[in-house]
Formats: C-alpha cells, structure tokens, sequence
C-alpha cells in the first residue's frame, strides 16, 4: 500500500478505522433509525428552543445559554489544538522521537515510515476535530446575531424565524458533536502503535460506546422522553376544551 510495510492485518484494521471515522453518523442513523438517538432527539429540542426564543419578550437567558456553549467549544477546540502540537513534534522528532518509541516494549512498529504514518493519522483524526470545532463556533455566533435579531412576537413572525433559528443552531451543536467524537477516533488511531490486534479492538470499542451513549444510556432515554413530551404536548393543547370562564359571584 504506497510502499507502506502495512501487513494484510494492519490494511484492514485502517479500513475498519476509515469506515467508522468518516462514516460513523450515516451508517449508526440508517443501522439505529430516525428515532431515539440523543442527536436525533436533541435536534428536535433544539428546534424547540428556537421556537420557545422567538416568542420570549426577554432573550437574556437564550444569550447565557449560548455563551456557555460557545465557551465550552472553544475550551475543547484549545484543547484540541494543544494535542495537535504534541503530536505534530513527534512525527517531525526524527530518528530520537522513533527510537524513544521503538524502546519501549508494549509499541509494535516495523520502521520509522510505519511509526509516522501511525502518528500522522493521530493528528489528521484531530485537525478535523478542530476544525469541526472552529465551525461549530463559527455557526454559534452567527446563532447569536440571529437571537439579536429576533423581532417581537407581535410582528407575527415568530413561529417562522424561530423554526429558522433552529435550522441555524442545530449544524452548529452537529458540529461541535462531531469534533468531541473526534477525541474517541483519536484514541483508537493512537491504539495502532501497540499493534493492528489493538487498533481494530479500540476502532470497535470507540463505535459501541458512541452507540451506546446515543442509545441505551440513561442520558438518551431521558432526552428521548423530553422529546415525546415536546412532541405530543402541542397536540394535547390543540384537542383540550377551553376552559369555562368563573362564574361571576353574587352581589350582596
């Protein structure tokens, strides 16, 4: 594999690495449905959010909000970039950086080409985190404009603009998962250096605790329920009677 001294076991632990990387949001939403994924639920929340934003007199809180997300996706895109700096110096440490790494026991690499190629795909897994994260900041501030912008509920507009905000919001917080995903990928791909055995056991183990936490965790079944709730709770609204009005008492 473009001269690489891959073996048949490390070409297929790539593939099952590439596969899960780049692919993993399609394949776990066609594999698991539409339906009962913290993603999936989250976006219809958020939506709902936007939609609650736009009709609110006070946007103060919305703002909070968001300026925490904001922070907290910068906080990971610093993070990121440190990681990215450790990894870029020892792929360019040379010949000390490989002899260090082949002097210990538990690292299996064959020559210095397979030991940077290991290491590169570390630190491509995180540049396209950050640069997930760089987008997801990107989107948010422009979510905050548009929270800015909201017009009062009585031009008329709310359900309309708010439905747009969430069309806004819910790619940025798509992104900002993505690059928190990343950190899972990463760890797998730094698993390569102790043996192509371990790589595809790390690529797998990564996917099941990423579909897990999507599906079975409690964390997923109380956002799917908060789902159901937004989800059935105008509809029960919609069909209850109006309420009578008080009867008026008796003057003395």
């Amino acid at each position: 594999m473009l001269g690489l001294p891959l073996s048949p076991l490390d070409t297929v632990a790539l593939a099952i690495f590439a596969v899960a990387w780049l692919a993993y949001e399609p394949l776990v939403k066609a594999a698991l449905g539409r339906r009962h994924m913290i993603n999936l639920d989250m976006a219809v929340i958020r939506s709902g959010w936007m939609r609650a934003m736009a009709r609110r007199e006070s946007r103060l809180m919305d703002s909070q909000l968001l300026g925490h997300t904001i922070n907290s996706a910068s906080f990971f895109a610093s993070s990121n970039l440190i990681l990215i700096a450790g990894a870029a110096g020892v792929l360019f440490g040379g010949e000390s950086a490989f002899r260090s790494a082949s002097s210990l026991i538990v690292i299996e690499t064959s020559t210095r080409l397979l030991f940077e190629v290991q290491v590169a795909l570390v630190l491509v897994t995180l540049a396209r985190g950050l640069l997930d994260f760089i987008w997801a900041i990107r989107q948010l501030n422009y979510t905050i404009a548009v929270i800015g912008a909201a017009p009062d509920e009585a031009a008329g507009v709310a359900q309309v603009y708010g439905a747009a905000a969430g069309r806004l919001l819910n790619p940025a917080l798509s992104a900002f998962n993505a690059g928190v995903r990343g950190y899972y990928f990463a760890l797998a791909a730094a698993s390569w250096v102790f043996g192509s055995t371990t790589f595809i056991i790390a690529t797998l183990a990564a996917v099941a605790v990423l579909v897990w936490r999507q599906r079975a965790s409690s964390a997923a079944r109380a956002i799917a329920e908060i789902r159901e709730v937004l989800e059935t709770t105008p509809a029960v609204t919609a069909s209850r009677p109006p309420a009578r009005p008080l009867e008026e008492s008796p003057q003395a």
